[in-house]
């Protein structure tokens, strides 16, 4: 589903005026990753924080970047998350998260204790997201666009709902996912059941 054209350039708009999140994706466009993404937490907070009146930055934890290698040893991915974080200076240096999308099927079945087979592409990796509100991507393009993935749309994001992934079981930690997110957001609703 593509996104809805008003609320993506709300979202564009949004991304603009959050300093780290600018800084992470102005980094990010120069290192010459494929295929990437800064996705998740970083930026449907950035719409929560806009929305509920909070300073830009309120509740985010890290910025997670992904991107998209074929080499998906430990060693390649290795050198690209010193490579992204040489290229950072503190505090965001601890708090961008890298990781290769293709090697994500090597461990996240032994952590989450749930299959996950090899994504093709970076993108793809967001229709498996918990909620589909944290399944939202953006990238700045090399003339200065922010550009945005959202397979299932903005809409969940906009109206602060969070509710299970139609396309996956319901993920191990909902619970505690959901409860540091009221936390840090009280005004979010929880829509327990999949439509």
């Amino acid at each position: 589903m593509d996104p809805n054209p008003v609320l993506e350039r709300r979202l564009v708009g949004l991304v603009r005026q959050d300093p780290d999140l600018m800084r992470v994706l102005e980094t990010t466009a120069t290192l010459g990753l494929n295929d990437w993404l800064v996705f998740s937490g970083s930026v449907y907070q950035c719409v929560w924080n806009a929305l509920t009146g909070r300073s830009p930055g309120h509740g985010v934890r890290d910025f997670d970047l992904g991107y998209f290698d074929a080499d998906f040893s430990w060693e390649a991915e290795d050198a690209v998350i010193r490579r992204v974080a040489a290229a950072f200076d503190e505090p965001l240096r601890s708090r961008v998260e890298v990781r290769n999308q293709r090697r994500v099927s090597e461990w996240f079945p032994a952590k989450f204790g749930e299959p996950y087979p090899p994504v093709a592409c970076t993108a793809e990796a967001l229709d498996r997201f918990v909620a589909p509100a944290f399944a939202i991507g953006v990238r700045m393009e090399t003339d200065g666009d922010v550009r945005v993935v959202a397979p299932f749309g903005l809409d969940d994001a906009f109206g602060l709902i969070v509710r299970p992934n139609p396309n996956r079981p319901l993920a191990r930690d909902w619970d505690r996912v959901v409860a540091g997110l009221r936390a840090r957001w009280p005004e979010v609703t929880v829509i327990e059941e999949t439509a």
